[in-house]
């Protein structure tokens, strides 16, 4: 349902690395990059993240309450990714833990533009 969201950022070569970084063992890369925008992902056709400097050109700003949640297959890669985002430079914003018994396992961060992410598997 989701082709893909997108997210303001001040730097774009600095998102473009973050992200690819971070998620290079899932395989991303840029997929298409179009200077002021970037998405990011496997391949076209499947949802990506979108790295963008503003139109207006304002500076970004993350927004209270958004998030953008990336879903995993096991709590260790939740684990893994929190623990990678911190070293590439995000701030934590909630530990990997369980969050709801036997339902939901998460990781928040906020990336270097302190957009908010969030590594989740179900059970």
């Amino acid at each position: 349902m989701i082709g893909y969201t997108t997210i303001g950022v001040s730097d774009m070569e600095r998102a473009k690395t973050f992200y690819t970084d971070l998620f290079e063992t899932q395989g991303a890369k840029v997929v298409i990059d179009m200077g002021r925008i970037a998405f990011l992902g496997t391949k076209r056709g499947e949802p990506m993240l979108a790295v963008c400097e503003p139109y207006n050109k304002e500076a970004p700003a993350p927004g209270n309450g958004n998030m953008i949640a990336f879903p995993v297959s096991t709590k260790e890669e939740v684990d893994t990714l929190h623990a990678r985002a911190i070293a590439l430079g995000a701030t934590n914003d909630g530990a990997p833990g369980q969050r709801i018994p036997d339902r939901f396992y998460g990781a928040y961060a906020h990336d270097l533009d302190g957009n908010k992410i969030c590594f989740f598997v179900f059970g």
